[in-house]
């Protein structure tokens, strides 16, 4: 329980509110690998679903029967053309639709049930970094999704008081971060090694790429005793620099499951992902971000993660995680059990909890 200015957060049992528990098919819409690796644990809970697929990353249709597809494939720059194929090929039915996180496909198909007069479901609802700028776009799909939304799962009190703070209309629910739900079985087995795990990717550190692998390349140099590994993007943005790269072990892009037993035996990570946060806090390893803003500062209160404003500034951070690396609090993001939680709010009677309103940790 998290209190401000003597308030607690009030919760209230959840039957009272959403009295009228789902019983028509749940459309869980995805196309991207991040939003599939968050939306899966729910196919274990949940019986009445049926998948839309939206077509990003076309590999994840390898061993997944998806029931409908919109391809919007690599128009992700073509904000008309993607919103017109999402309202003209959205399934017909009557389903209540669950849309992830703050991708462009999440908006669009969001925005195609609101034209329907669908219930919209949204998972990981309330991260806010509050500048659109960073991250773009996902800042301005997430905050837009929010309008429209009738439930909104967020995964801690902080992105829950956002929502309330926006005087959104949607039952807000705490219910931890789902992507933990993959992880339980890497945490028994985590251990602080002699590795590095190292992502760089987004937009926002496009333009100085270069300086963030130049120095990168020294801080491998210096601490030979540690092995820096960065699995590399595939934009072209990024893989340009990566000639400067001499001293730290570049690995094609791994899949999930590998990548998760890189981060678990790693020493300490760094990144601008915005996952890999919440993983690495899960996992026990503090993370150093490289960002202005997180949109998850639950990990920065806890001690989990490090904002890293500039190239200039990863030398000394690394120098005090490297000393300083070892973390036993608890991740501020959830248990490994979202969901069940999401199964009891939408589906059964009994002890699942609704956040009404409340202060802010």
């Amino acid at each position: 329980m998290v209190m401000q200015s003597g308030k607690e957060w009030d919760w209230m049992d959840s039957d009272a509110i959403l009295s009228d528990k789902l019983s028509k098919p749940l459309l869980i819409c995805f196309g991207t690998r991040p939003e599939w690796l968050k939306v899966k644990p729910l196919l274990n809970e949940i019986d009445n679903y049926k998948l839309l697929f939206t077509g990003q990353h076309v590999d994840l249709l390898k061993g997944i029967d998806v029931d409908y597809k919109i391809n919007i494939g690599n128009k992700t720059n073509r904000l008309d053309q993607i919103i017109s194929d999402c309202l003209t090929q959205f399934p017909e039915g009557d389903f209540d639709v669950l849309v992830h996180g703050d991708t462009v496909s999440a908006f669009a198909c969001a925005l195609a049930a609101f034209s329907r007069k669908l219930k919209i479901i949204h998972l990981e609802a309330g991260l806010r970094s509050y500048d659109l700028k960073q991250p773009y776009p996902e800042e301005g799909y997430r905050q837009m999704i929010s309008r429209i939304a009738d439930v909104n799962f967020a995964p801690t009190s902080i992105s829950a008081q956002n929502l309330f703070n926006e005087k959104t209309d949607g039952m807000t629910y705490v219910v931890g971060n789902s992507v933990l739900d993959n992880l339980l079985e890497y945490k028994e087995r985590c251990d602080y090694g002699e590795k590095v795990l190292v992502t760089l990717h987004r937009w926002e550190n496009h333009h100085w790429m270069d300086e963030w692998f130049t120095e990168l390349n020294n801080i491998a140099k210096k601490y030979s005793n540690l092995e820096f590994i960065i699995p590399l993007h595939h934009n072209p943005a990024v893989r340009k620099h990566s000639h400067l790269l001499t001293n730290v072990t570049i690995v094609p892009a791994l899949p999930h499951d590998e990548m998760l037993e890189l981060m678990s035996q790693s020493k300490f990570i760094i990144s601008d992902s915005g996952g890999l946060q919440e993983e690495g806090a899960f996992l026990n390893k503090k993370v150093i971000v490289c960002r202005d803003v997180t949109e998850r500062p639950e990990g920065i209160y806890t001690g989990h993660l490090h904002l890293c404003h500039k190239p200039s500034d990863l030398p000394a951070l690394v120098d005090k995680i490297n000393r300083d690396y070892i973390i036993k609090k608890d991740s501020p993001y959830g248990k490994g059990d979202t969901a069940i939680r999401v199964k009891q709010i939408l589906y059964d009677n009994g002890n699942s909890k609704l956040l009404q309103e409340g202060g802010v940790s």
